[in-house]
């Protein structure tokens, strides 16, 4: 395969948005093109995430019976392949690195250890006495963290929730690292960040500040805001804290390690140049520090150059509304070509796996066609070649077979005559 056919079939960033109303909808963060539409969604916030590499998947509430189930979808398809129940109305969700194992939060205060894809519940227990509002898996991938409108933070080793040789009636205080009263109001994003001395965990809050903790429940900061600040990201260098404001504006300030009193600096809070006109339901970076994404609950998706503040794209909606906005890297192959303004108004319709998968370029599908021609090329020659060795070898065997009768034969009449002679010699 050629080296370019190897980077096209790498990784890339993709901007996933999801409504209460309307599909999932997939953006090039470096383009701000629309790349693809997945179906039947109706996430509420935080439901929206990803498992591996391989599944999207979305919380999803009946609008008929209000009852709750998760969405699971691959990168190829607009329908959901899964629909997996779960005993009530869940949100936020987020799984293991691996994609085994997906964790979401219930309205009564529960959550539940799904292992994919098969949908099976390993566990509940009860995390908090209202409804879970955010999860976040620890730098280190040990540590499930959740969030909750009665305004706590737990910590729980993963290990253990994943256990399948588990009774599944343990006491919820025996799955709990950690519970301790972070906020005011409810927890709206559980950060976790790695500090020079210890993991820590940034959250924020309807309470109108964030905060910077241990993970063993140390407050180390507490920054306040004119408004709800609703999320929270971090630069990759871990120095620059991003927070959505319920009043469309985004705050930036310096996140700051001296010694082992990290802090966020108050003095130094400044704000985005431009504003929302609705409230800013996420951020988050791209393009490795080199962009911020937003969204608004306005429908809108703002892609900001860091380095300049300023907005490059202003994305729209076209169900009016965003519940949730990731950005994840995704298996699409992605070509050069795709995502200017002439392209991202194709449509192309195309059956793969059952299902119509939506992209918008003709480039990109044209390029995922072109690639997965080569591979089958590549995969045939290699069993074309592989079929020639072995006939290769085959004649080889048979060839040497016939070469040691030869000799064998040809041994046997030496001796016989030598035998000959040393009679007619007697």
């Amino acid at each position: 395969m050629s080296s370019s056919s190897s980077s096209a079939s790498s990784l890339h960033e993709v901007i996933l948005t999801s409504s209460p109303e309307g599909p999932i909808l997939a953006y090039n963060p470096s383009s701000g093109a629309a790349l693809a539409r997945f179906s039947s969604s109706r996430s509420p916030r935080r439901g929206l995430g990803f498992a591996g590499k391989t599944f999207i998947v979305a919380s999803h509430i009946s609008p008929t019976t209000a009852s709750g189930s998760i969405h699971l979808y691959n990168w190829w398809a607009s329908t959901p392949l899964h629909n997996l129940p779960v005993p009530e109305p869940v949100a936020p969700l987020v799984s293991t690195p691996d994609g085994s194992y997906l964790f979401t939060g219930g309205i009564s205060g529960s959550i539940y250890v799904i292992s994919l894809p098969s949908g099976d519940i390993l566990r509940s227990f009860a995390a908090h006495k209202k409804p879970v509002t955010c999860l976040e898996i620890s730098v280190d991938g040990s540590l499930l963290i959740s969030g909750g409108d009665d305004g706590r933070i737990v910590t729980a080793p993963i290990f253990q929730l994943v256990d399948h040789h588990a009774s599944g009636d343990e006491n919820p205080s025996d799955l709990m690292l950690q519970k301790f009263a972070a906020h005011n109001s409810s927890v709206t994003a559980v950060l976790s960040c790695r500090g020079s001395f210890n993991s820590l965990i940034v959250s924020s809050s309807t309470d109108c500040t964030c905060k910077l903790w241990r993970l063993n429940g140390i407050h180390l900061h507490t920054l306040t805001f004119p408004s709800a600040i609703m999320g929270v990201t971090l630069d990759p260098t871990q120095t620059e804290i991003y927070a959505a404001g319920s009043d469309g504006l985004i705050y930036r300030g310096n996140l700051k390690v001296e010694s082992e009193k990290p802090k966020i600096q108050d003095n130094e809070l400044t704000t985005m140049a431009q504003k929302h006109t609705g409230m800013v339901v996420s951020v988050a970076m791209a393009n490795e520090g080199k962009n911020l994404v937003s969204a608004s609950e306005d429908g809108s998706v703002y892609i900001w150059e860091v380095e300049s503040g300023e907005v490059l794209f202003v994305l729209g909606n076209e169900t009016g509304s965003i519940s949730e906005m990731v950005v994840v890297a995704s298996g699409i192959g992605e070509s050069k070509g795709c995502g200017n303004g002439n392209e991202s108004g194709k449509v192309e319709n195309y059956e793969n796996g059952g299902g119509v998968f939506e992209v918008y370029g003709e480039e990109l599908l044209r390029r995922s066609m072109k690639e997965n021609l080569d591979l089958e090329e590549v995969l045939q020659v290699a069993t074309n070649n592989r079929g020639k060795a072995i006939d290769m070898l085959e004649s080889a065997i048979s060839m040497y077979e016939k070469l040691l009768e030869l000799i064998l034969k040809e041994a046997m009449r030496g001796s016989t005559i030598n035998n000959l002679k040393d009679e007619d010699g007697m």
